[in-house]
């Protein structure tokens, strides 16, 4: 087993080819002074071409894509592999060690990307992670899940407009893909502002593994590298099981607060005027129906049955 080695300035041009390599890649100091570093997987093919990167954890209860990284690095031939790849199985380290969902200062990391040289604390270590690691992509795959209290389908967020980006998401097997121009703040919108071809995969629901959705996160990341021309073989394509392909999404809330259940499942048709909701007070009387306001799919759903007024019910999507 390779031990990784700890770094501060990842420099590709320095790394042999036909290689694996590990580091703990310094960002930032904890209040003694000690580096607080992230980890970081490179695998350099024979040959030169693409850097590919992979990102998950930016999110700190977002665990599905730990696995889905760790595996590529363990089944890529790095001697049949042409380009790079980098591999950052958790970004928010900090918050995956509090096993909390946003950054200690209270902030969403995926809200301020790409961060601030001179900012706050969260600012800083995003500024720093985007600026040694992401500006060194060509593509990303940005592996995310639901956040608490909800759950996923495996869905793709992607410009769909873009020849690039839409094949990349074609590639991924997902249940769904949502057409959704990256946004400023997240990692996906400042890689892009960086012509930096990336995608969002949600792969399911949080703190938790999920062996289907690793399964087939693991399998678009393979046609991802077949596709780019950097490893052999034949894509892998369930042609019988498209993904739904929405136009847009948004999510339904509540008016009221109570106790809710949310009828359907995950990836689930539901006509408009469709029961999709019961709210109760605590004595157990309904106090209000939900119902679809047009037709579409459930992309994912809230499965916390309490909810203040504003709550989550449901993240419909638009064919």
């Amino acid at each position: 087993m390779n031990e990784a080695i700890n770094i501060d300035e990842l420099d590709l041009a320095t790394l042999k080819r036909g290689q694996i390599y590990r580091f703990w890649l310094n960002l930032i100091s904890d209040t003694f002074g000690n580096p607080i570093p992230i980890p970081v997987m490179v695998a350099k093919g024979m040959e030169e071409g693409i850097v590919l990167g992979l990102t998950a954890a930016v999110h700190g209860n977002e665990l599905n894509g730990i696995p889905v990284i760790q595996r590529v690095f363990k089944e890529i031939d790095v001697n049949a592999l042409k380009g790079t790849i980098i591999g950052i199985p958790v970004v928010n380290v900090v918050s995956l060690n509090r096993k909390r969902r946003r950054f200690n200062d209270g902030t969403d990391l995926n809200h301020i990307m790409p961060g601030q040289k001179n900012g706050n604390v969260s600012q800083v270590y995003a500024y720093r992670f985007f600026h040694k690691i992401v500006k060194k992509f060509d593509y990303l795959l940005d592996l995310h899940t639901a956040s608490f209290g909800r759950i996923n389908s495996y869905y793709i967020r992607a410009d769909m407009d873009d020849p690039k980006t839409r094949q990349l998401a074609l590639l991924q097997n997902a249940q769904i893909i949502v057409h959704n121009p990256p946004a400023d703040g997240t990692l996906r919108g400042a890689a892009s502002a960086e012509s930096v071809c990336a995608i969002t995969l949600e792969v399911g629901n949080p703190n938790t593994f999920q062996k289907g959705m690793i399964r087939d996160g693991l399998a678009g990341l393979h046609n991802t590298l077949i596709d780019l021309g950097m490893a052999q073989g034949d894509l892998d394509l369930e042609e019988e099981d498209a993904p739904v392909l929405c136009k847009s999404s948004y999510w339904i809330y509540t008016e009221k607060g109570g106790i809710l259940t949310v009828h359907p499942q995950a990836t689930e048709m539901v006509e408009k005027g469709q029961h999709i909701a019961t709210l109760q007070n605590v004595f157990g009387d309904i106090i209000q129906k939900y119902f679809a306001p047009e037709t579409g799919i459930v992309i994912g759903k809230s499965i916390s049955p309490i909810n203040q007024s504003g709550g989550r019910i449901l993240h419909l999507g638009i064919l």
